[in-house]
């Protein structure tokens, strides 16, 4: 495989992946084996490309999102409800293929399609003058791509993954939580801050085009989140990197980290959350709804993301082919579908037997703006930000006013939703009358702020993000589903147990690690941030 394959912003490697396997095995020598392209023939920016691009999704139809985001942390997460049958997670449901999809396998994942690829740019960019903010960029995205798998699972590996060509490393060692985001921190802080705006151009950058100022702000937020993250485990670390990003995240919703999807060629340059909300692998187009949680809470504010992140009457028949140019946005009739309802006939089970049921078209369906094959995947958002420092202010008197931060937050978790598509443009008043018509209040304000995070992710549909969240803070306060043979004891799960295959492929390491799982290893288990 020639490197002219490689394209600015669509697809490179990939397209060839999914068009013909032939390229695959071109494809990981060149994500374990860059140096044999040598300097002269080999540009680390094609593959920050690769990382980033997968980061929404994985190229087998987007298991990963479908499974991991979807089917387990959305509904989890009382954000969508669903009576498919096979979306285990409001039910509680352990599907061990499911909760290892994000983990991977030897072929796809995150270990392989994100991993692999951000530390080759990582290692072959070390030490280099040509490509030193390509490296901190790299950096920033490694750390990123981290905090995800590691929030999903705990312990993983991280010090030695993806190093199999670097120092014959093929059984990696699974690093503790602690020691990851320790690492993480110092990672994420450094490279900021290394960062030069005269410095090289990072062209292959498809979220911020290789503008080092924005990315200086995406470094800063992204230290605000992972500090964060530790307010249970270690607040002194926590509230220590938080003061180092203080005046340096992001400024308005102009900051907000987004990858830009197309429909040419091939499913992988879709929006990976659209391919399934749209129904390409069955019929979730037209069962799955926001859910009763989710829609209750907007509609009981009057807050005006109700009527552009709900539509109903959008499909009319369970095939889901006649998606409805004249569905109804109107706030008043919006109803959420309750979690932990299935189709099975049984009383208390049914949907179709809930005294509020009318017909299925009847529940709330995402905007079709939010899930075009072409729209966009949020990464990271300046509200998130604002919403982290709010509480930062709160808990430990810095960052300046929790008042402002939260209402720059809710301001622009309003507004930004235009990004989506024109129809969901919400106005800058609109949005300032209902953020001062509902203030922060300290009294209570760990709970507002942490549910309107819940709220903003989740129209962000980074349902990831949600659960991370949730576990962390407690809010949204959620009433579990108990559903009969659930696998928790009717408790909301706690993290994804590991891979049972790792239990071939990495047997000591896999064993030490499970062993180790506060609670097991299992729904219920715990990470170790999560007390």
């Amino acid at each position: 495989m020639k490197t002219n394959i490689f394209n600015k912003y669509s697809l490179m490697i990939l397209v060839g992946i999914l068009i013909t396997f032939g390229c695959t095995k071109d494809f990981k020598e060149i994500n374990t084996n860059p140096v044999a392209y040598g300097p002269t023939n080999f540009d680390p920016n094609y593959t920050l490309t690769t990382s980033q691009l997968t980061y929404t999704g994985s190229i087998d139809f987007a298991y990963d999102t479908w499974r991991g985001n979807l089917i387990y942390a959305s509904t989890m997460m009382q954000g969508l409800s669903t009576v498919v049958s096979y979306w285990a997670g409001d039910k509680y449901f352990l599907n061990e293929g499911y909760t290892a999809a994000y983990w991977g396998n030897s072929a796809v994942g995150a270990y392989i399609e994100q991993v692999r690829p951000i530390v080759d740019v990582v290692e072959f960019t070390k030490g280099s003058t040509k490509y030193a903010n390509v490296h901190h960029v790299a950096r920033i995205w490694k750390a990123l791509v981290f905090a995800r798998i590691t929030d999903l699972y705990g312990d993983v590996p991280y010090s030695e993954a993806g190093q199999g060509f670097y120092k014959s490393i093929f059984t990696p060692k699974y690093d503790r939580q602690q020691e990851i985001y320790t690492d993480l921190l110092k990672e994420v802080d450094e490279a900021t801050n290394a960062l030069n705006v005269s410095g090289d151009k990072v062209t292959g950058d498809v979220i911020y085009g290789g503008d080092i100022a924005k990315w200086k702000r995406f470094g800063n937020t992204l230290l605000v989140r992972l500090a964060m993250r530790l307010t249970k485990a270690d607040e002194n670390l926590a509230k220590t990197y938080v003061q180092k990003a203080i005046g340096k995240t992001m400024v308005d919703n102009s900051d907000n980290a987004t990858i830009a999807h197309d429909v040419s060629g091939a499913r992988v340059t879709q929006n990976r959350n659209s391919q399934v909300l749209l129904g390409d692998g069955g019929q979730e187009n037209y069962y799955t709804k926001w859910s009763k949680t989710f829609i209750d809470l907007l509609k009981n504010a009057g807050d005006p993301r109700l009527e552009k992140v709900a539509v109903t009457k959008l499909y009319l028949v369970e095939s889901g082919k006649d998606q409805n140019a004249a569905y109804v946005t109107t706030p008043a009739v919006q109803k959420g579908m309750p979690n932990g309802k299935d189709l099975s006939g049984i009383a208390g089970r049914d949907i179709r037997q809930d005294a509020a049921y009318t017909s299925i078209a009847d529940y709330s369906s995402p905007n079709p703006g939010m899930i075009k094959r072409n729209g966009i995947t949020f990464i990271l958002s300046f509200s998130e930000g604002e919403f982290l420092l709010a509480e930062a202010a709160q808990r430990w008197g810095i960052a300046g006013s929790a008042a402002d931060h939260y209402k720059a937050a809710l301001k622009a978790s309003i507004t930004c939703l235009g990004k989506y598509d024109p129809l969901m443009v919400v106005s800058d008043g609109v949005a300032e009358t209902f953020a001062s018509a509902n203030p922060y209040n300290a009294a209570n304000g760990l709970q507002m702020i942490n549910t309107q995070y819940w709220l903003h992710t989740n129209t962000l549909l980074d349902f990831y993000e949600t659960w991370a969240n949730w576990r962390r803070s407690g809010f949204p306060v959620l009433v579990p589903v108990v559903y009969p043979g659930n696998a928790t004891g009717g408790t909301i799960p706690r993290r994804f147990p590991y891979p049972s295959e790792e239990a071939a492929n990495n047997g000591v390491n896999y064993q030490a690690a499970s062993s180790a799982v506060p609670g097991g290893d299992k729904l219920t288990g715990r990470v170790w941030w999560d007390k």
